[in-house]
């Protein structure tokens, strides 16, 4: 997230929350007085569900201050990460209600009984399809405002209890006009579509935690940044940790000319990481690639090492280029795709068809990973 746009995040998120919990107690006490008014049990536990989304959103609020917790000497980067946890929190919430919705699906399956509908009854479950519906959009367009996991958890929650209310409808027309109560059938059905939506949100936060490639138009804005500096002839080896919605860190290279001084290196790369904090709010360290293009030898090399390597589709990119021909070495590193089979016996393949044409000179190649776009 840009500096500048994080200043009110967290406030932002509680107050969501917050509507989120009135909007729930209030659903909470309707359904619950229809439910037992009409002896319904799919419309108690649609209640009991909406008292879990309010659960989930103090969890959430919790969460949220929880992770604005300063660094400390245990945790250098800050909290931010208890964010993600909360969203496991708030999953195993949906899991748990869907497994509590397929019980009750199955008793009232085995033990049924008959309910009676009246015409506020409809109301107020219509009402509550249409609030979860807006809630559930609400939630999931803050979260990706906010970048909060855990708002985008609750908005998924919403959304699937607007369709365990729909199918409570669905049941409640079904009995009113043919007479057939279908209450335990329509939930086993819904309680799989809840359990479905619990485990996708572990996963999808799960992925996050172990730790997923870096949004590549963020990526992108970085690297115009740092080519924005006249100094600059290229940026690589773009690689962020996060270690929360508003906390990253990282390093990244520059290709500059070899002619510059470490006095104009050093006065570079300060420049550098400054804007990019100032910027986007990362910290980056800067790492430096000598370039030397002027000569003609340095020009052949590299044209050679070019059309070496455009006869290995698995190579994505090719950077840090330098001959030095005091030392007689050629140095370079070239990233390779992830399914690559045997990336080392691909580099040893190159150095081979270099050293036919440049036998007196060393080859260094590194192996860059894939990291960022």
């Amino acid at each position: 997230m840009e500096k500048g746009k994080t200043g009110n995040r967290s406030s932002g998120i509680v107050k969501v929350s917050i509507k989120g919990i009135i909007a729930n107690i209030f659903l909470v006490g309707a359904k619950a007085l229809v439910g037992f008014l009409a002896g319904s049990i799919s419309i108690i536990l649609d209640a009991l569900n909406n008292l879990t989304d309010a659960l989930s959103s103090i969890i959430t609020i919790v969460g949220t201050k929880l992770a604005l917790k300063k660094p400390d000497k245990k945790h250098p980067y800050g909290h931010g990460r208890i964010e993600y946890i909360t969203s496991i929190i708030i999953a195993v919430i949906i899991i748990a209600a869907g497994i509590g919705a397929g019980i009750e699906s199955v008793n009232k399956i085995i033990e049924p009984t008959e309910p009676t509908y009246e015409v506020y009854s409809f109301i107020i479950i219509i009402m509550a399809i249409v609030v979860k519906i807006l809630l559930g959009l609400y939630f999931r367009k803050k979260g990706k405002d906010y970048r909060s996991e855990s708002l985008k958890a609750s908005g998924t929650d919403a959304l699937m209890d607007s369709i365990l209310s729909f199918t409570t409808l669905i049941a409640m027309i079904v009995n009113v006009a043919f007479g057939k109560t279908i209450e335990g059938y329509l939930g086993i059905l819904i309680a799989i579509f809840i359990l479905k939506a619990g485990i996708e949100i572990i996963i999808e936060t799960v992925s996050v935690i172990i730790g997923e490639r870096f949004d590549p138009e963020q990526v992108k804005k970085i690297k115009d940044l740092v080519n924005s500096f006249e100094e600059v002839r290229g940026v690589y080896d773009v690689v962020l940790h996060n270690y929360g919605p508003e906390y990253a860190i990282g390093s990244l290279h520059i290709e500059v000319d070899d002619k510059l001084t470490a006095q104009d290196i050093h006065k570079l790369s300060s420049r550098i990481a400054g804007k990019v904090y100032e910027t986007f709010g990362i910290v980056v360290t800067v790492g430096i690639y000598a370039t030397n293009n002027t000569d003609d030898l340095s020009n052949e090399v590299r044209k050679d090492v070019v059309d070496i390597i455009s006869n290995y589709p698995d190579i994505i990119q090719m950077h840090g280029f330098y001959v030095d021909q005091k030392e007689h070495t050629i140095m370079f590193d070239i990233i390779l795709k992830f399914e690559t089979k045997s990336p080392s016996g691909t580099r040893n393949e190159i150095v081979d068809a270099l050293k036919e044409k440049y036998p007196e000179y060393q080859i260094t190649i590194n192996l860059d990973t894939d990291f960022s776009d």
